[in-house]
C-alpha cells in the first residue's frame, strides 16, 4: 500500500437538486433482503396470492421468465432447511410467508414452518411454467381452493406487484407508482457520470448515507463473517484465505466471496442489495470496507468510498438491465475496485482508468443462475477492479480502442451495456435452455 494517488478535491459542486436525485438512487437500492432476491421475489408472490386467496391452497400454477428460472434453480430457499426452486419458493411463501416483509418475506420462519413447508409440498398441487410474455422479470402466481382462485403478477423487479386478484377481480391498488412495468418504476438514472458520481461522494452529507450505507456495511460485514466462521457451499472464501493468506487484497477477495458463500447456501441473515443483487451488494461494499480498516480510514470516509461503490455499480448496471447473460458481480467488482481508488486519493480521472481496466479485464463472465460458485464470480470481478485501480496507480492503463474500450468511460459503459443487453440476449436464452434440459 505504498503508492497514493495525490488527494483530488471536486471543483463544481453539484446542485440540492442533484444532490436529492442521487440519495433517491441510494434509497431505491440499498434495501434489506434475506436470501437470494429471486426466490425471495417468487415467495413474496406466493405470500400476497395467499392472502388474497384467504385459505390454505389445493393447487398452485407458477409462471416465471427464464431468467427467474435460472436464478431460483439451485440456489437455497433461506429457512427452509435446505429447499431449492420455485415450487420450495412458493411453498415457503404459502406456509410461512409475512408478505408485509417484502424482501425479508421469509424471515420469521421457524422450526415448525418447514415442516409446514415441507406439507406444503407434498400436499399442494405445483406446476412450474415458463412464461412466454417476452419481460426478462415476470413472476405470476396463482392458487387454487375449491371453486376460489387468486393472482399475483410480480413484473419488471422484485416487488413492482402489478396484479393481485381474486376471481379474476383485483382485491386491491397494486404496484409501487399504480401498474407500472420494468425499470421505469425507478427514478432517473440518466443524469448519472462517472464524474458527477465522484462529486457527490466528495460533498454527500454523512448523517444522510450513515442510514443507508452504513447499515449496508454492518450488515453485509456480518453475513460475511458467517461465511467465513463455517462450512457454506464450496467455502469459496475460506479456501481464498488459506490459499493465498490474508493480505488486503485477498482478505477483500475472500470477505465477499465468503458473503456469497453463506448466501446462496441457505444462511438467514440478511443483506443490503445493490441492482436488486444481495451478491452485488456484498461485492461493492465489502472490498471497500476492508481496504477502509487496512487504511485506517474514517468512518466518514469509508461511507463516502461505499457510496460512491454502489453508485458506479448502478450506474454500469442501468445500460445492462436487472436481470441478463452479463453477470453482475462484474459491475459490482468494478465499483468496488473504484471505491478502493478513492479510498487511496484518487479522483474522477483515476476512478475512470480504474474502471475502463478492469472492464477489459473481466467483462464476458456469463450469468448461469444464482448458486455457490457465484461467490467464485465475485472473488474474479472484485480481483479485476483491485487490479485496474492499482494499474491506475502505478500510470498504467489499456488504451481506448483497444478492443471494446473507448477514450472516453461513459462510451465504454455504454458499450458494455449494449453487449449485455442487446448481444448476449442469444446467450441467455441458450443458457436457459441448457439449464431447463438438465432439469428433465
Amino acid at each position: 500500500m505504498n503508492v497514493q494517488f495525490t488527494e483530488n478535491q471536486a471543483q463544481n459542486p453539484i446542485s440540492q437538486q442533484k444532490y436529492r436525485k442521487f440519495y433517491a438512487v441510494l434509497e431505491e437500492e440499498l434495501l434489506p433482503a434475506m436470501g437470494c432476491t429471486e426466490p425471495i421475489a417468487v415467495a413474496y408472490a406466493a405470500a400476497l396470492a395467499r392472502d388474497a386467496l384467504g385459505a390454505y391452497p389445493e393447487g398452485a400454477e407458477i409462471s416465471v421468465s427464464g431468467n427467474i428460472l435460472k436464478n431460483v434453480k439451485s440456489v437455497v430457499v433461506p429457512n427452509t432447511g435446505g429447499l431449492r426452486g420455485v415450487a420450495a419458493a412458493v411453498a415457503a411463501g404459502i406456509a410461512a410467508g409475512n408478505a408485509a416483509r417484502k424482501l425479508e418475506v421469509l424471515s420469521e420462519i421457524t422450526a415448525d414452518d418447514v415442516k409446514k413447508i415441507e406439507r406444503c409440498l407434498n400436499e399442494c398441487r405445483f406446476t412450474v411454467a415458463q412464461s412466454r410474455s417476452g419481460c426478462v422479470f415476470d413472476i405470476g402466481v396463482r392458487l387454487f381452493c375449491g371453486e376460489n382462485e387468486s393472482f399475483v403478477r410480480i413484473e419488471g423487479r422484485h416487488t413492482n406487484v402489478v396484479a393481485i386478484e381474486k376471481n379474476g377481480k383485483s382485491v386491491r391498488d397494486v404496484g409501487e407508482n399504480g401498474r407500472e412495468t420494468g425499470e421505469e418504476t425507478f427514478s432517473d438514472r440518466s443524469f448519472l457520470t462517472v464524474e458527477s458520481i465522484y462529486e457527490f461522494a466528495q460533498a454527500a452529507g454523512v448523517s444522510r448515507l450513515e442510514p443507508l450505507v452504513g447499515r449496508q456495511i454492518d450488515y453485509n460485514t456480518k453475513i460475511a463473517e458467517e461465511g467465513l466462521k463455517n462450512e457454506y457451499g464450496a467455502c469459496v472464501g475460506r479456501v481464498l484465505l488459506s490459499s493465498f493468506g490474508s493480505g488486503v487484497h485477498n482478505l477483500a477477495r475472500a470477505t465477499a466471496a465468503a458473503g456469497s458463500d453463506a448466501r446462496m447456501n441457505g444462511c438467514g441473515l440478511p443483506v443490503v442489495i445493490v441492482s436488486g443483487s444481495g451478491n452485488q451488494g456484498m461485492a461493492a461494499s465489502l472490498p471497500v470496507a476492508v481496504y477502509a480498516k487496512e487504511l485506517g480510514a474514517s468512518r466518514e470516509k469509508t461511507l463516502r468510498a461505499v457510496a460512491l461503490s454502489d453508485l458506479i455499480t448502478v450506474h454500469l448496471k442501468t445500460g445492462i438491465g436487472r436481470l441478463s447473460a452479463y453477470c453482475g458481480a462484474v459491475s459490482a467488482g468494478c465499483g468496488a475496485g473504484a471505491g478502493v481508488c478513492y479510498l487511496c486519493g484518487g479522483g474522477a480521472k483515476e476512478i475512470s482508468e480504474t474502471l475502463s481496466n478492469a472492464l477489459a479485464i473481466d467483462s464476458g463472465i456469463i450469468c448461469d443462475g444464482a448458486k455457490s460458485s457465484c461467490a467464485a464470480k465475485i472473488a474474479s470481478a472484485v480481483d479485476a477492479g483491485l487490479l485496474g485501480m492499482e494499474m491506475s496507480r502505478r500510470g498504467k492503463k489499456f488504451m481506448g480502442g483497444d478492443g471494446i474500450l473507448e477514450r472516453n468511460v461513459e462510451t465504454t459503459i455504454r458499450n458494455v451495456g449494449d453487449i449485455a443487453r442487446v448481444g448476449m440476449r442469444e446467450t441467455d436464452e441458450e443458457i436457459i435452455r441448457l439449464m431447463i434440459k438438465s432439469c428433465n
